[in-house]
């Protein structure tokens, strides 16, 4: 098994663009062929659109687009703009009247960081969706998607860190897995193969960290709002071939991959997605295939708060390491 860039999984292109200013952005995934995909949602408060396009019940079999963007529930007008560029580039579900591109999309919540009245639009989705096609653009970090995304927020946003988008793949033989993951926690993030904690809840001094679940011990009195801003949110991506019913437990799966890294996780505040999408033909196991998935997600959720910058007044990984 070798790691290889999560753009070589299969024929599908990713775009992203962000207003670093107001802390918000997009990252657009597009199969222009077409993509069988599946959804599990396991956290609280999701913000999300054409969810039930996934669902194995549901007659169609593939999707043209993914959406990954902030805005919270404001932000689910970006798939209007990537729908205006496939139509226009002849990408869609062929009704006999017009084309009709079917865009699945999912938000975090990040309008506690930068500017709460600038969220992502049809504009910013459009642009998104052109990159993608015509000048791919993904990178880790401060973002698309992981523009704004912050974590270890259950004491306040005085005390979370920066995080951003990450992503991971890898390969074996002909099989390509991969993950990209936009982190935005209300629980820390810890190093899936140590167990360590990297980032989340500040101490008091903020010059290192301090354990969320151990914060929440402290009291058991109900906390009445938690929406400082959270959601995790990603896109298992593979060249196996897999249909609709299968990709949705292959997504289950991949959040053991939220669970060995978030803590905690899939709370009632937080609305953590993943998709999975099958964009090949090649024959793989699906266990196999959801088991590797909870480890790129892990090794994705990793990589987006070590490629993270400070921003906005709030430090990264980096900035504790000195780095």
């Amino acid at each position: 098994m070798r790691e290889i860039p999560v753009t070589e999984v299969g024929p599908i292109f990713i775009g992203q663009t962000e207003n670093s200013e107001a802390a918000t952005g997009c990252t657009v995934f597009i199969a222009p062929q077409g993509m069988r995909a599946g959804l599990d949602v396991r956290g609280g408060g999701p913000a999300s659109r054409e969810s039930q396009l996934l669902n194995p019940l549901m007659a169609a079999q593939s999707i043209h687009g993914i959406v990954l963007a902030g805005g919270s529930a404001y932000g689910l007008g970006t798939a209007n703009g990537v729908m205006r560029y496939l139509e226009e580039n002849g990408i869609g579900y062929d009704t006999g009247y017009a084309l009709v591109p079917l865009v699945a999309q999912s938000d975090i919540y990040d309008l506690s960081v930068g500017d709460a009245s600038v969220r992502p639009d049809a504009a910013m989705g459009y642009e998104a969706a052109r990159l993608a096609m015509e000048a791919p653009n993904y990178q880790d970090g401060n973002y698309g998607a992981g523009c704004g995304a912050t974590v270890g927020k259950l004491a306040g946003m005085d005390y979370c860190m920066k995080s951003g988008i990450g992503s991971y793949a890898v390969e074996i033989g002909e099989l390509k897995i991969g993950a990209v993951v936009a982190v935005n926690a209300l629980g820390d993030v810890y190093d899936w193969k140590t167990g360590a904690q990297v980032a989340g809840m500040l101490n008091e001094e903020k010059d290192g960290l301090r354990s969320t679940a151990e914060y929440m011990r402290q009291s058991y009195a109900v906390v009445e709002n938690k929406f400082t801003g959270n959601t995790t949110i990603g896109v298992v991506l593979t060249n196996a071939h897999f249909d609709k019913a299968q990709l949705c437990k292959i997504a289950g799966m991949a959040h053991d991959g939220y669970a060995r890294s978030i803590n905690p996780v899939h709370t009632s505040a937080d609305g953590d997605s993943i998709y999975a999408a099958s964009i090949g033909d090649v024959a793989a196991d699906q266990d196999l295939v959801g088991a590797i998935a909870a480890e790129v997600v892990s090794e994705a959720i990793l990589r987006a708060v070590e490629n993270a910058e400070g921003a906005y007044g709030f430090p990264a990984l980096r900035d504790l390491k000195g780095q």
